[in-house]
């Protein structure tokens, strides 16, 4: 996946293409894999966007989307998520 590609389309349980943005990328130190977080714009039963995330490795010619499997992953990528809408939210709101 190239960094210009703000979209890409997936293929749901029920075999329909579904498209998704991007929201960002990123590489943890930690785990020294590639993320991928992204949206289909749909929002849940409380009013939100829903989210997703998935390892992606950049190097490939195809890209997959593989599942992430570890609590420790998931926090990660949980701590992002957190530390943006605190920047978001923040931003415009004067001291």
């Amino acid at each position: 996946m190239k960094e210009e590609e703000m979209t890409f389309k997936v293929m749901n349980d029920e075999g329909k293409e579904i498209e998704c943005e991007v929201l960002f990328t990123f590489e943890s130190d930690e785990t020294k894999k590639n993320y991928i977080v992204y949206t289909d714009n749909t929002i849940d039963e409380d009013g939100n966007t829903k989210v997703y995330a998935s390892i992606y490795n950049p190097g490939e010619d195809e890209t997959k989307l593989l599942p992430i499997e570890t609590d420790k992953e998931w926090k990660i990528i949980e701590t992002i998520l957190d530390e943006l809408q605190n920047e978001t939210a923040n931003n415009g709101v004067e001291a």
